[in-house]
């Protein structure tokens, strides 16, 4: 017989609800008037292990088991006494929400829900998974309670800004695993410097933050500035690797440059932009003038785009003088940029800037693909030199993109002079050598240009054999009254005479230069001296000229 069939005088007889309290997960405390535990369940005596519950006030239960936020608790049960509830660090680490209602037959009824779990997720993402350190999203919150703290107590608020300085060559040669170990390396060096109640935080890739209140500014962040490019500057030893990067930090300070979040931050990012211009491993203070060079800056970055678009780039074609013969062995190609507005743009003004925002793949490949067009319509077999970035350099596609400018022109490859700089042999030793390799097998020649300058020169004159070695200019203009000059100029030329590489000397622009150059032994010059940069239509013109310079 069914249960619902029995005689309703045989039923089980059913325990009171109160009976369901000590099986609930969920811990459960009883209170009197006066607020002393009358009864607690299985949960809350597991909850408070090591504590007589019975008889024991709330406010004694929360000081003696150091309860954080126990005191705002007790103040809320005053203040709200028909429901009362707050969230309460426990000592063991747990996080609990609790909840106090009162009772129609008089008394208090109190749960504690564990939401330790909930905490830690939302603190998870409130940190950067790689670091600890707070996220941008954690950074921006903190800076608003800061700055809404500033404005009543009229404190002020720092901002520092950070990039790191040559992390991207650690990554790109040694892998991302050693480069996350080197950022968790930073972190733990940045916060090594702050002071409590500093804020850190990365806000992505290998830009840092700092958030700075409650000291004298701008002193205090001047000196955590100064801390800071020092710290991070000192080698670090990964995986075995000995690793030097170092900081740029740009710093704005609330009130003075701003109370808005989003203007502190614009105006921080100014001033990283300016320590980084001006040599990076340094720190800048937002100065008026900044807003309005980024704006001028964004100005030639958009005229810039336009010009790409276009095509108002033209070509300069500098002569290169046999000193033996004083014949036109070739020519440099150097862009030009007339401006309907500006003017004409010297290249040192936007090159850079090309770099920068990523259009110098593209303005290369149309020198390249100009050059070689123009260079195969002259009547004389001479060469093209094309400057490569090192931007352009690193592009996987780069032979692809020789062997079609070649194609289309239809230029001989052996006329064709790629010049590199130091700079762009670098990083990366076996994949620029590879590079180097597939170019010398199409035929084309191989410069290194504004050689001196960096710091491998040697080493990679061993590795690969150039087809010409151009001596920076800055060598050449001290010659006539610097020893030490005339000493580089001279040790440059043998070596390429021993090593069976052409010289050129860059620059060149008086009779006692060439004089000097010539008593060194250099094969090569190109300089306003011996021709400045022209339009294709008179370099062809001379070349045509059977007579020599």
């Amino acid at each position: 017989m069914s249960a619902a069939a029995l005689p309703l005088a045989v039923m089980p007889k059913a325990k009171p609800r109160s009976a369901a309290l000590p099986e609930m997960a969920t811990a459960v405390m009883i209170l009197n008037e006066g607020c002393e535990v009358e009864f607690a369940n299985e949960s809350a005596r597991a909850l408070f292990a090591g504590v007589e519950l019975l008889g024991c006030g709330l406010n004694a239960l929360l000081t003696i088991c150091d309860v954080k936020g126990g005191a705002d608790f007790l103040d809320a049960v005053t203040d709200y006494p028909l429901l009362t509830q707050g969230r309460l660090a426990l000592c063991d680490g747990r996080y609990v929400d609790a909840i106090l209602k009162p009772l129609s037959t008089g008394g208090y009824v109190l749960t504690f829900d564990d939401v330790t779990a909930y905490v830690r997720d939302a603190a998870l993402a409130h940190k950067d998974a790689l670091t600890g350190l707070h996220n941008r999203a954690s950074f921006q919150d903190r800076l608003k309670e800061m700055l809404a703290r500033a404005k009543r107590t009229g404190s002020e608020v720092a901002v520092l800004c950070l990039d790191l300085d040559r992390f991207k060559a650690v990554n790109d040669t040694l892998g991302h695993p050693v480069g996350d170990t080197l950022l968790r390396k930073v972190a733990e060096r940045l916060q090594s410097a702050l002071r409590e109640g500093d804020v850190v935080a990365r806000l992505g890739g290998d830009e840092f933050a700092v958030l700075q209140a409650d000291a004298v500014q701008p002193q205090a962040a001047e000196t955590l500035a100064a801390r800071l490019v020092d710290l991070l500057g000192r080698t670090y030893l990964v995986d075995g690797h000995m690793l030097n990067i170092g900081t740029s930090v740009g710093v704005a300070v609330s009130p003075t440059d701003g109370s808005d979040m989003d203007e502190l931050m614009k105006r921080a990012d100014l001033a990283l932009y300016r320590a980084k211009s001006d040599g990076r491993g340094t720190f800048r203070f937002f100065e008026a003038d900044m807003d309005a060079r980024m704006k001028a800056r964004r100005s030639l970055e958009l005229d810039l785009r336009r010009a790409l678009a276009l095509k108002e780039f033209t070509l300069a074609y500098q002569p290169q003088i046999d000193l033996a013969t004083n014949a036109v062995t070739g020519f440099e190609a150097l862009i030009r940029w007339e401006h309907p507005e500006r003017g004409m743009v010297q290249p040192a003004d936007f090159i850079p800037l090309t770099e920068e925002i990523g259009i110098i793949t593209p303005i290369g490949e149309w020198v390249l693909r100009t050059a070689c067009k123009e260079a195969a319509g002259w009547s004389k077999p001479v060469s093209i030199a094309v400057n490569l970035s090192p931007v352009q350099f690193r592009s996987p596609k780069l032979v692809e993109i020789v062997m079609s400018a070649l194609a289309r022109s239809g230029l001989e490859p052996s006329r064709l002079e790629l010049e590199i700089t130091e700079g762009a042999l670098l990083a990366n030793t076996e994949s620029v050598l590879a590079t180097l390799t597939t170019l010398r097998a199409l035929g084309v020649r191989i410069s290194m240009d504004d050689f001196g300058t960096g710091y491998s020169s040697l080493s990679y004159l061993r590795k690969f054999p150039f087809d010409k070695i151009k001596i920076d200019r800055s060598f050449v203009s001290g010659m006539v009254d610097n020893e030490d000059c005339g000493a580089i100029v001279r040790a440059v030329a043998s070596l390429g005479a021993s090593l069976g590489i052409k010289t050129t000397a860059e620059g060149v622009e008086t009779t006692e230069q060439l004089a000097a150059i010539q008593a060194e032994g250099c094969g090569e010059v190109q300089g306003f001296l011996t021709g400045r940069p022209m339009p294709a239509a008179m370099a062809a013109a001379l070349l045509s000229d059977s007579s020599t310079l």
